[in-house]
């Protein structure tokens, strides 16, 4: 067999086996989190909260160029927004406690790709979202590393009137007891996960029996996804 026609064999064997195992574009972009606790803190001061706070998060997956079962999710966000019975993210306890979620998929994305979009978020944070309650749709706007921002740590999100987040980098006043650390760590898997300070972190939606608004805490986390 000549190379020509050998390459020519293997390639029609490898397009083969992609169509048959569904292989597919992996999914990559910006991941934003929020919680209603310090993340970056020292033990002390999570003792002191941990039961107490943290109970609240926001995750926000932006996605820069993917498909999910054969769905192009190109430029599309998704948010989840949790409610936990205790603090996530505790070590010694989650996720054995109960959870309930809302979903926002973005307005922009078709019926297929909401679809995808829901599968996609349950793929990614897994048991942290326990029962997802209520899925809603909404115009999602991610902007993270803004312009002017030196050390990663500048994200906008918006999803209409329902979740807003700002964060900036964190500085030196914003090291309190000077043995903080990244003491609980994201709730999903990401890369070059950087901690930042949360400005604004608002969900004004429905389904967890609570609103909530936890802004100037050092709460947040930015980082990117490749699944």
């Amino acid at each position: 067999m000549g190379n020509r026609t050998f390459f020519t064999v293997m390639a029609a064997l490898v397009a083969s086996f992609a169509i048959v195992t569904g292989a597919q574009a992996a999914v990559t972009g910006s991941y934003v989190e929020i919680r209603s606790c310090d993340v970056y803190t020292g033990s002390c001061f999570a003792n002191a909260e941990m039961g107490l706070e943290g109970q609240e998060a926001i995750m926000t997956w932006s996605i820069r160029k993917g498909e999910v079962d054969g769905v192009n999710l190109d430029g599309l966000s998704v948010i989840a927004v949790v409610r936990a019975k205790d603090t996530l993210g505790d070590v010694s306890r989650f996720p054995a406690m109960a959870s309930r979620s809302v979903l926002i998929i973005d307005k922009a994305a078709n019926a297929k790709q909401r679809d995808a979009l829901v599968r996609f978020a349950r793929q990614q944070a897994g048991s942290v979202l326990g029962k997802t309650v209520k899925v809603e749709t909404a115009p999602i706007a991610v902007d993270v590393c803004l312009a002017g921002c030196a050390k990663d740590g500048c994200a906008s999100v918006r999803a209409g009137k329902l979740v807003e987040i700002e964060t900036r980098c964190l500085g030196g006043d914003d090291h309190v007891c000077g043995n903080e650390e990244l003491y609980y760590p994201p709730l999903t898997k990401v890369a070059g996960a950087r901690a930042a300070y949360t400005v604004a972190g608002a969900f004004r939606g429905e389904g967890l029996d609570t609103q909530f608004n936890e802004a100037n805490r050092r709460s947040a986390y930015l980082g990117a996804f490749s699944d």
